[in-house]
């Protein structure tokens, strides 16, 4: 199932984000899967700051009165804040995942 027939969402970022939790687990035998896994995560760090530095470069514009449009300024506004808390969520479910798995008796 699609998740934008689910919610009638169509960002590559969050179609992304959808399609990173489908993943399997790696094994030892699939170590390449982490890989991707991780360059995947990578990615979507690199797109978050993307999404800061054009909301960053929206409000140089719109402050300069290069841009007129307020509209364009908060939907990059926007994005960039929706992307960085979808991080800070994920960056605190690895963290604490790791702290559980440290804490774990062999």
């Amino acid at each position: 199932m699609d998740i934008s027939s689910l919610t009638n969402i169509t960002s590559d970022y969050i179609t992304q984000a959808y399609d990173l939790n489908k993943m399997q687990v790696p094994t030892t035998e699939e170590s390449e899967n982490f890989g991707s896994v991780l360059n995947a995560a990578m990615n979507l760090i690199n797109e978050t700051n993307d999404y800061q530095n054009a909301a960053e470069s929206a409000e140089i514009q719109f402050a300069l009165g290069e841009s007129t449009s307020t509209h364009e300024l908060a939907v990059a506004q926007q994005k960039a804040n929706i992307a960085l808390q979808y991080t800070v969520a994920v960056r605190d479910k690895l963290l604490e995942a790791y702290k559980e798995i440290m804490n774990m008796s062999i």
